[in-house]
């Protein structure tokens, strides 16, 4: 029975036909999308290759690009910190510079303006020889020495005495040495002849009525804007503005 059930059966070993392909269904007619409907496109696999590299370059870039604006604003804030620190040091020296500014421009003015009210004040010592020519009238009683003895001849002598008396008799006289005889000076003397002169001239020359009071007065115009601009208020020796 069991050798009976294992044997095959002639059927089996008939050729069997097989079933051809089943046709194709004919093509179905697209339907259409609605125009307010977004439409689904199809990724293809490129795509896909595209969004994973996208994906997978994406990260690193970000991380880079936080990694440097991290660093950039730490700087930027360091170099706030370092103005901000030296932000008064800076005001000072401004302040200096202008004050500076202000004591230098200012002196420059103001001795421009004193040099100009300034005098020149000395003496001056004049040592020379001026001519002397003229005619001296001399008209005086003066009385006069004799030199050496002088000899008076034909004199009229008149001598009284206690036994004898002489009018008018003709005789000479000698005067002696040293005799003083009281004499009426009536003449003219010509007087040609170098004097020599020693002086002291004092000079008082103000510089305003010189020239130099023109390039005085340039020299405080040039001056006079910088000053202003540091020194609004600047006053001048009379104590009336500069700056108007």
């Amino acid at each position: 029975m069991a050798n009976q059930k294992n044997k095959p059966s002639p059927l089996d070993q008939l050729p069997r036909k097989t079933p051809s392909a089943s046709p194709l269904p004919p093509p179905q007619p697209r339907a259409e999308i609605p125009a307010d409907q977004p439409r689904k496109e199809k990724t293809s696999p490129s795509s896909k290759l595209v969004i994973g590299y996208s994906y997978r370059f994406g990260p690193p870039f970000w991380t880079i690009a936080s990694i440097l604006s991290l660093v950039i604003n730490l700087a930027l804030i360091v170099i706030l910190l370092v103005v901000w620190m030296n932000t008064q040091r800076l005001i000072q020296s401004i302040g200096g510079a202008m004050n500076m500014g202000n004591y230098l421009l200012g002196g420059l003015y103001t001795n421009f303006e004193k040099m100009d009210r300034a005098h020149i004040t000395t003496n001056v010592s004049v040592q020379t020889e001026i001519p002397v020519k003229f005619d001296l009238q001399l008209n005086q009683q003066t009385n006069v020495v004799l030199s050496q003895d002088v000899t008076i001849p034909n004199a009229l002598v008149t001598v009284r005495t206690g036994g004898m008396n002489i009018t008018n008799a003709p005789t000479t006289i000698v005067l002696p040495q040293g005799t003083s005889l009281p004499v009426v000076l009536n003449l003219t003397v010509p007087v040609d002849k170098m004097v020599p002169v020693t002086l002291n001239v004092p000079v008082d020359i103000p510089l305003k009525d010189t020239q130099l009071h023109e390039p005085f007065v340039g020299l405080q115009d040039v001056v006079k804007p910088f000053y202003c601009m540091l020194n609004p208020g600047a006053l001048n020796q009379d104590g009336q503005p500069v700056c108007r």
